[in-house]
Order: structure tokens, then C-alpha cells, then sequence
């Protein structure tokens, strides 16, 4: 294969020019081209024309700019555009001026590109050569990486080679190209003088190998014994790694029941940078339940890996889900689904990020049906949209923007410094016109950025990526465009390697040999590792740490390591302090039983002579133990209590001796050992406080008051000692220490603000604590004590002032119950104890009761209006009652009592404030509503006397048989024992004759 084909090549690199102000310099190179190219001269990326002292030639394929009289300011790089339509080459000649006379080569003889390699696009099994020509004194050195990796630990020899032609040329040559090797080739130039580096893109494209078919393992089944099983709920992320070694580099292939995948919105496949290939089904729905397999082939075998996915849906569901939908560009794409309770609210995302609605989103709810409209569709709106009960139930969708971008980019990618950031695009058609931005300017191709189509594929590579080239990644056709966030990430270490060649012998009575083969590092390191092995019970998800080395290659693990019987797996991993290496599962199962452990040990015990001294531990099973007093086995009987309750031990010594103390208690049973020291102490040494309440613990004092803490000891003679804020206090004037017989006390005769902290009482053995807040006393108005009219006139300046019994007391005034605040004409000074309002310039408005209140002394809340005591109000009923108070402040709470009982607010009686206005209003009054009515706020009250007057005529009739008694004289009526006589009025009663 030509690696040149029609591009244009140099035939003729120009040297360096080095003249003398003021004459002529002519630039001259030999260029090649099938079709003849086209050449462009350019300056600090600025295209210069023949015009004025610049003269542009040609003569057969040596192409000439010539600089009339040159100055200083034509000293720099001169970069020679040429360009067909296979490709483009740049040079760069360099005039300089000096003194006349000098002639010579280039002062930079550090190691940089004079031509570039071009990326290129081959078939599978085709040739693919890259080469670049290099400057540099000495000759630079080489070295060629794919991906970062170096070529001798991905290639076998056979596949590359790698070789110096005449003229500095540099090339690497790759034989029958496989799928695994597309990527980004780089080339690192370095001599003692400095360092170069240039890349270009390989892509590999598939084609049907003729003769001969892939073959793969076969296939397990879903329910082979070995395949894993793993779930995961609808909406999570299922992410499957392979890892997989042998040279040539192996040809990976993801399938699901038997189907290859490919890469697209939710399928993510790729290798990451330990070397596992990876698969991401993102947003995962209950039909990507399957049995996902990783097939992996190379020349010389193959091999496959498979798991099972299992996809839970949520737990309540959505009455109709969303449906995948497919949208022209710049269309309006709408998503719809049914939630299960027309109430249940719904949040709607594209992938991972939350929408909101906009001008761009419009979300609308109509009973159970939730909707999403996306207006003005672009590219980057392709894409998996998910909506969100509050539950966490997902109902998922992809949506297909049908435009000029087939392929649009990531959303997002992330990178480490020092790596390559490749961006791949495809369009619809093969003329299309594109444009590469970052950051909104427009990219040019450098020795470190590359930009190259092919038909319809557009690439951008970042080589060697450094922190300041975060930002945003756009592509631009026509009116499409594609963004993608690019974050550069600070450069890392390397996790270490996972150990290789793990194997487990089982043939240990209740115990297990494991074994590994650390893998040595591919540059001498360092850095501390340990290897670190963990064990999981079957049936469990969680793995728990076992055994830890920096050296050992294997570990010993017995049932007496394990919490309960079961069937363990176990697996290991190496750990330094820039990660871990990946997990080395062993092959087999191992059933262990643990020995007996020591659930809660022996504490050591600290008593007085005399008493007695307890021990107890216990156990995770039911065994028999025994006792030892400094190697001396304890029995039951006399001083000594020995007890056993299931796996609970207890000891109990009697009646201590000095000659106990500092002895060793020893507990001992089948293997299981565990100590505690006895201290005794001489009575006259050991000392304890009695228990004391809270109350006695915590005190709170007024100031000026005197504090008094007391404590009782457990014998007269013990000495204590008194700290306050950890310092020790010592007797004086205001301080007092007594002792008498048990009780220990300390008096502060009067106590102030510094007096406040934790009192604290040793003594030998014990301790006891004491927390003191001395309060302060409260800011009383001292003077005036009564209330104070004054009378001024117009523009007068008013003043008022209080004198509070503290200088540092906070006072605040109000007029007519509303706070006042400091103007141009009102002032507010403190000074000292005092405390004064002036008005400079009074006026009619400024009338009214103004009030100095304070934290301690509180101005009272007064009834302004009305200013009687008691008001009597008659009503007839179905009239409006409305009483009212005027207070002197807004925001006093009031209180309202017909007859000696608070009345409740309710739909015959409302209770209203509006400012300072206080009412009680029943709308239509009774002859129930009647009564006194009081309005009380605390400090001063008004009552209502209120009479409903009823007008109403009840007839009272009764019918009296005739009476043959001689002493009978008629009937008459009685109202408050008076006798009604013929049409009398008495009160309310009126008398009325019937006849019959």
C-alpha cells in the first residue's frame, strides 16, 4: 500500500535562511501531488499575498516566496500551506536576521515535526503506515504509543515495525490490520534538547473476511451452573468488565441471547484503563433481561465470559409507559405516559440531568397522563429521557433525532492529563462543510490536535491533554451542531496490577490454603502494597477483609476466623496509595465453623478494701471455663462465687485484701484466654461521692446571690480538692471551703457574671461535677417609674429619657404601640445609663404615648380607646354587635370573656385585629348573646355591658272546670307572688279575660 498515494509530499525541504537587513530572502520548496496541490503562504496564521515586497512563484514543482528588503520584523515562521484533496502538509522555513556574513543552521536544534503523520482509514487486513519527518541535533530519539500504551505491550513483534529512513524520516508500519487496532497513534520526539509529539487516527473499518468464518466458544445457557446472576432495578446502570490478556491484542464482541451489541444511547462499550473491557447497559429497562456474553478471539483461540441480567421493575408501575420516539430536526417531540394516581407528581430527566420547563420543555399533567414537549429539536436532544415517580419508579424512552448528525457526540467526557481526548462525528452526506469550536474558537490542526474526514466520519483529537483544555467541544454543519463537555482530571498513579495464578487447597481439617503470584511491575516502583484478602458467605452480598500482607503470596484461613458456619468464597486484590487493583476470585467453596470467640472480655475492676470485686465475660457458645487468682485456680466456696449461665462467666471475690491488689484474674477455656488486674485501695486512700440529682448538679443563680455546692464522700476523713474551669480554688474573702464530717461544700458569697463555669470536686477514686450560670439581673427602668405627660408647641424640640439600672441594657421605643426607628428628625442616643429620644422639630403627628421598653422592665400594653372602663350597649335582636379596643401597641395579644369565660372564635362570633384595633363582632345577636364582655391584655382591661332587648307576647291559658264549692271565688294569675288584676301590666306579663 502507498502510504502517500495523491497527497502532496515535500520533495525539497527548504533550509533555514539566515541574510542581512535590508536584501532580498527567497523561500524555497519542492512539493509533489497527484492532483497538482494547491499552496498557500502563511505568517502567525496569516495568509500572505503576492503584493508589496512579498513575491509569489512557481517553477515546475518548486513553489518560491520571496521577502524584498528584509527588516527585523520578518524574522519568525513562514508555514507553507499545501493541499489536495487527499490530504495536507505544512512546513515551516525560517528566515533570520543577524550580522552580515553569518550563515548558518536553525539556533533551535531541539527535537521538532517538519511533517506531521496523516491519519488514515484502511480495511480490515490492509497494511497502515504512518510517517513523519523530524528535526533536531543530535537526532531525536522515537518512541511510537497507541492510546497511550506502548506498542510492545499490545502488539507481538510480527504485527509492526518500526523504521528510520534517509532525510530523518520516521515510520511505523502496521500488517494486516485488525478491528483492536484503530485508535490514536502518537509520536514522541525527544533529544537532550527537548521534546516534540505528534499524532494521527487510525480507523479500521469492518468488511467480511472472506473464507473463513469467526468461531467463538459456545454459548452457555441461562441456567448453566457457572453463569453469574446479577439484578438490578429499572433505571440503575448494569455495567459488566472482562478482563482479558494475549497477544495479538484479542477482538472483543459483547452479545445479548446470542445478538452482537452495539455501541449507541444506552449500550456503552469500551476499554477502560486497567485493561478491562467493559459494557454499560444505561437506564436499563425489564426487557434488557438476558444472558450478556464477551466474546473474545484472536488468532490463536478464543474464549467467552457470560452473565445473566435480571431487570426488576418498580414496585408500582406506571398505567402505560413511555414509548421510544423518533423526530425530525428542529421538530417538536413529544413524550407521554400514565402515572397510576392522578395526584402522584412526576419529574422528568434526560439522562442524568433534571428538566425543568422552559421555553424549551413544556410539561403539562391532565388526570393520570404526564406530558413532555421538546420544542426546536436539535442534535443534542437525541438521547434517553426518563420520568420519575416520587417512589423512584422509572418509566424510560429513547428519543431519535432524524437530522444532518447520524452520530452527534457525548454528552460529557472525562479524561487524565497526559491522555488523548478523541471525538468522532458522523454526518449524512460526504460535502458537507464542518467546523470544529471549542469554547466558541474555532480549532486549526496542530502538532496536537488533529482534525481529519473521512467521507462521512469527521475526527478531533486532543493529544496529550492538559488541564486548561477543559471546556466545551462543539461540531457545527450548516444549522446542526453537537456539544460535548470535556473535563481534564488531574494525572494519577496507577493502581497496581491484581495478583495472577490463585489457587485454593481445601484438604485442611476446617481451614483453607490460599495462594496467589504477584505480578511484577513493568517499571521499577516504591510504592508500598499490601495484598489483601476477603471472604464472603454464600448466599450474602458483602465481602469483609481476612487477611492483609505486604509480602506473604498466601494465607491460611481456619473456621476460627469466621462469625458463623457457612459455605465461604474468598478473593484477592492489591492495594497501594494510588488504588486497588481489581478482584481475583478463587475457584472453589470452602464450608467453615468457627471456634469459640470472646463476645464481651474481662475488664479490670478498681475497689476499696473490704468490698467486693466482680469479673464477667462472655462467650459465643456454652463452654466450661476456669478461674486463676496469679496462676492459683479459683473453687467455689468461701470468698470466691463462680457462676456460669450459658456462655456468661462471672467471678465474684469477696471481702478484698490489700494483699489482692494489682493481682491477675485469669479466665480460661478450651484455647480461649483472657485476663484483668485487681487494684484494691486502702480505705484511708479510696474515696466515692454519693449520687446527687440533677438538680444539684446544674445550678442557675441570680447575680448579687450566693452559690452553694455540696457534695457527701463515703467517709469523714477523705480529702477532696475544688477546681473551677479546671484551676484549683483556693479559701479567701469571697470564697468559702468547708468540710464536715461526710458532707464537702464550697460557698461563693455573691456571684457575678465570672463566677459562671464547671465546678469540680477530686478525690482520690472519684470525681464530681458541677455546671454554674450565674444570671444577670434584668434592666428595670429606674427613672421615670410613672407615666409623664408633657405639652409642647409646634417645632419644639421634645425630649424623653429613662434611666435603666444598667449601663449595658438595650431599650427599644415605641409610639402608639409601633416601634420607633431614628430619622432626620428623630434621635436616639445612649449614653451611660440613660437612654433618650428627641424629637428636633415637633409637629401635631407627633403626639401620641411613647413608651421605653426593656428585656427586664417591659412597657405595659394600654387600652387607648376606649377610655371608660365599662360601656353599656342595648341591642335588639338580629342586630350587629361590634365591640372594639384601641391598644398601645400592634403586636399585643388580647383576650376576650363573656361572663368569667374566654370565648372561642366561631361562625357566630368572630375576634378581629387590624393594627392596633382589637374587636369581637357577632353579626346577628340573641337574647343568648347578652352579658359583660371583657378584653384583657394583661395589664389592663375594659369590659362591655351588654343587653340584648326581647319583645315577644306568650299566651298562658288554662281552662278551669266549674266549681260547686261554696267557697270558691274565681282564678287569678300570680307573677312574682304580685296577683295580676283585670288587664294589668306587671313587667313583661300582661293579664287578659276570657269568657266562657
Amino acid at each position: 500500500m502507498d502510504i502517500f498515494g495523491g497527497a502532496p509530499r515535500v520533495l525539497g525541504y527548504p533550509r533555514p535562511v539566515v541574510v542581512q537587513c535590508g536584501i532580498n530572502a527567497t523561500l524555497k520548496c519542492q512539493i509533489g501531488g497527484d492532483p497538482r496541490p494547491d499552496v498557500v503562504w502563511e505568517r502567525k496564521n496569516v495568509q500572505i499575498l503576492s503584493e508589496g515586497r512579498y513575491q509569489i512563484s512557481e517553477d515546475g514543482k518548486a513553489y518560491l516566496l520571496t521577502i524584498c528588503a528584509v527588516t527585523l520584523q520578518d524574522a519568525g515562521v513562514h508555514n507553507e500551506c499545501v493541499k489536495n484533496p487527499s490530504a495536507e502538509v505544512v512546513d515551516k522555513p525560517i528566515p533570520q536576521e543577524e550580522d552580515y556574513g553569518r550563515v548558518g543552521l536553525p539556533a533551535d536544534d531541539a527535537a521538532h515535526f517538519l511533517i506531521k503523520p496523516i491519519s488514515l482509514r484502511v480495511d480490515r487486513g490492509e497494511d497502515a503506515a504512518f510517517s513523519c519527518k523530524l528535526w533536531g541535533t543530535p537526532l531525536p530519539k522515537v518512541v511510537w504509543e497507541k492510546d497511550g500504551k506502548k506498542l510492545n505491550d499490545i502488539f507481538e513483534s510480527a504485527h509492526y515495525s518500526v523504521s528510520i529512513q534517509d532525510g530523518n524520516w520516521f515510520q511505523l508500519k502496521i500488517f494486516r490490520t485488525r478491528l483492536p487496532d484503530k485508535g490514536v497513534y502518537t509520536c514522541r520526539a525527544a533529544n537532550c534538547h527537548g521534546q516534540a509529539l505528534a499524532g494521527a487516527v487510525l480507523l479500521v473499518e469492518a468488511v467480511p473476511e472472506r473464507g473463513e468464518s469467526k468461531k467463538y466458544a459456545e454459548e452457555p445457557s441461562e441456567n448453566a451452573p457457572k453463569v453469574k446472576k446479577f439484578a438490578v432495578s429499572e433505571g440503575k446502570h448494569a455495567k459488566f468488565r472482562c478482563f482479558v490478556t494475549g497477544k495479538p491484542k484479542p477482538e472483543i464482541i459483547w452479545k445479548k441471547d446470542g445478538v452482537p451489541l452495539d455501541a449507541g444511547r444506552r449500550h456503552y462499550i469500551f476499554e477502560d484503563r486497567e485493561g478491562y473491557y467493559t459494557l454499560k447497559v444505561l437506564y436499563s429497562k425489564v426487557q434488557d433481561s438476558g444472558l450478556y456474553v464477551c466474546a473474545a478471539s484472536n488468532a490463536l483461540g478464543n474464549t467467552l465470559s457470560a452473565v445473566q441480567l435480571s431487570v426488576k421493575g418498580p414496585a408500582v408501575r406506571f398505567k402505560q409507559s413511555l414509548t421510544d420516539v423518533e423526530v425530525s430536526e428542529r421538530g417538536t417531540a413529544v413524550l407521554e405516559c400514565d402515572v397510576p394516581d392522578e395526584v402522584m407528581s412526576a419529574a422528568w430527566y434526560l439522562e442524568d440531568k433534571r428538566l425543568a420547563a422552559s421555553s424549551k420543555y413544556g410539561m403539562e399533567q391532565k388526570g393520570t397522563r404526564r406530558r413532555l414537549t421538546i420544542r426546536d429539536v436539535g442534535a443534542d436532544d437525541d438521547g434517553v429521557y426518563l420520568c420519575e415517580m416520587p417512589d423512584g419508579g422509572k418509566s424510560i424512552a429513547e428519543l431519535t433525532v432524524k437530522g444532518t448528525i447520524v452520530r452527534k457526540l457525548p454528552r460529557k467526557l472525562e479524561v487524565l492529563e497526559g491522555e488523548n481526548a478523541a471525538f468522532c462525528v458522523e454526518v449524512e452526506a460526504d460535502d458537507l462543510e464542518v467546523h470544529w469550536f471549542k469554547d466558541s474558537l474555532k480549532l486549526r490542526e496542530t502538532h496536537q490536535t488533529i482534525l481529519k474526514s473521512f467521507n462521512q466520519t469527521h475526527v478531533l483529537v486532543f493529544i496529550n491533554v492538559a488541564h486548561q483544555d477543559t471546556g466545551v467541544v462543539t461540531f457545527v454543519t450548516g444549522r446542526s451542531k453537537t456539544s460535548c463537555r470535556l473535563k481534564v482530571k488531574a494525572a494519577r498513579h496507577s493502581p497496581p496490577i491484581c495478583p495472577v495464578g490463585v489457587q485454593m487447597d481445601v484438604e485442611y481439617p476446617n481451614g483453607v490454603l490460599l495462594s496467589w503470584v504477584p505480578v511484577s511491575p513493568s517499571t521499577t516502583a516504591t510504592t508500598r502494597s499490601i495484598f489483601v484478602v476477603e471472604r464472603q458467605e454464600a448466599g450474602s452480598q458483602e465481602w469483609s477483609k481476612c487477611f492483609t500482607s505486604e509480602t506473604a503470596t498466601q494465607a491460611e484461613v481456619t473456621g476460627d476466623s469466621v462469625p458463623v458456619e457457612g459455605n465461604y468464597r474468598f478473593r484477592v486484590c492489591c492495594i497501594n496509595k494510588y488504588g486497588r487493583s481489581g478482584h481475583v476470585e478463587f475457584p472453589n467453596v470452602v464450608h467453615l465453623v468457627p471456634g469459640p470467640k470472646i463476645r464481651q472480655r474481662l475488664q479490670g475492676c478498681e475497689v476499696a478494701e473490704g468490698e467486693e470485686a466482680r469479673f464477667s465475660l462472655e462467650l459465643s457458645a456454652s463452654l466450661p471455663g476456669t478461674w486463676f487468682l496469679n496462676s492459683t485456680q479459683l473453687q467455689q466456696g468461701g470468698r470466691y462465687a463462680v457462676q456460669q449461665a450459658q456462655g456468661q462467666h462471672s467471678l465474684v471475690i469477696g471481702e478484698t485484701r490489700m494483699a489482692d491488689n494489682a493481682a491477675e484474674v485469669t479466665f480460661i477455656a478450651n484455647g480461649i484466654r483472657d485476663l484483668a488486674v485487681l487494684k484494691v485501695q486502702s480505705m484511708s486512700y479510696f474515696v466515692k461521692f454519693s449520687p446527687q440529682s440533677e438538680r444539684d448538679r446544674e445550678k442557675t443563680v441570680a447575680s448579687g446571690d450566693a452559690i452553694v455546692l455540696y457534695c457527701e464522700v463515703s467517709h469523714a476523713f477523705a480529702h477532696v480538692s475544688w477546681f473551677k474551669d479546671g484551676a484549683e480554688l483556693q479559701a479567701n474573702d469571697g470564697l468559702t471551703v468547708q468540710s464536715e464530717r461526710n458532707m464537702r461544700r464550697i460557698v461563693v458569697q455573691s456571684a457575678e457574671a465570672s463566677d459562671s463555669g464547671v465546678y469540680t470536686c477530686k478525690a482520690a477514686g472519684d470525681v464530681v461535677q458541677f455546671n454554674v450560670q450565674v444570671a444577670e439581673p434584668p434592666v428595670m427602668i429606674v427613672e421615670p417609674r410613672d407615666d409623664v405627660v408633657m405639652d409642647c408647641h409646634t417645632r419644639d424640640e421634645v425630649l424623653l429619657q429613662c434611666e435603666l439600672s444598667r449601663s449595658t441594657g438595650t431599650v427599644h421605643w415605641y409610639k402608639d404601640g409601633a416601634l420607633v426607628e431614628e430619622d432626620s428628625n428623630v434621635r436616639l442616643a445612649s449614653e451611660g445609663p440613660y437612654r433618650r429620644l428627641s424629637v428636633l422639630h415637633a409637629a401635631p403627628g407627633d403626639s401620641g404615648e411613647y413608651v421605653c421598653d426593656t428585656d427586664g422592665d417591659s412597657a405595659p400594653v394600654r387600652i387607648v380607646s376606649p377610655e371608660a372602663s365599662e360601656v353599656e350597649l342595648t341591642l335588639r335582636p338580629a342586630e350587629r354587635l361590634e365591640l372594639s379596643c384601641q391598644l398601645s401597641r400592634l403586636n399585643a395579644p388580647v383576650r376576650w370573656y363573656r361572663d368569667g369565660l374566654e370565648v372561642e372564635e366561631g361562625p357566630g362570633l368572630l375576634l378581629e385585629a387590624d393594627g392596633a384595633r382589637r374587636s369581637l363582632v357577632v353579626p346577628a345577636v340573641s337574647g343568648g348573646d347578652g352579658g359583660e364582655y371583657v378584653c384583657d391584655t394583661q395589664d389592663d382591661c375594659v369590659a362591655f355591658l351588654v343587653t340584648v332587648y326581647c319583645e315577644f307576647h306568650t299566651l298562658l291559658q288554662c281552662r278551669v272546670r266549674r266549681c260547686f264549692y261554696p267557697s270558691y271565688t274565681g282564678t287569678g294569675w300570680v307573677e312574682g307572688g304580685f296577683l295580676l288584676k283585670d288587664a294589668r301590666t306587671f313587667g313583661n306579663l300582661t293579664k287578659y279575660l276570657f269568657s266562657w
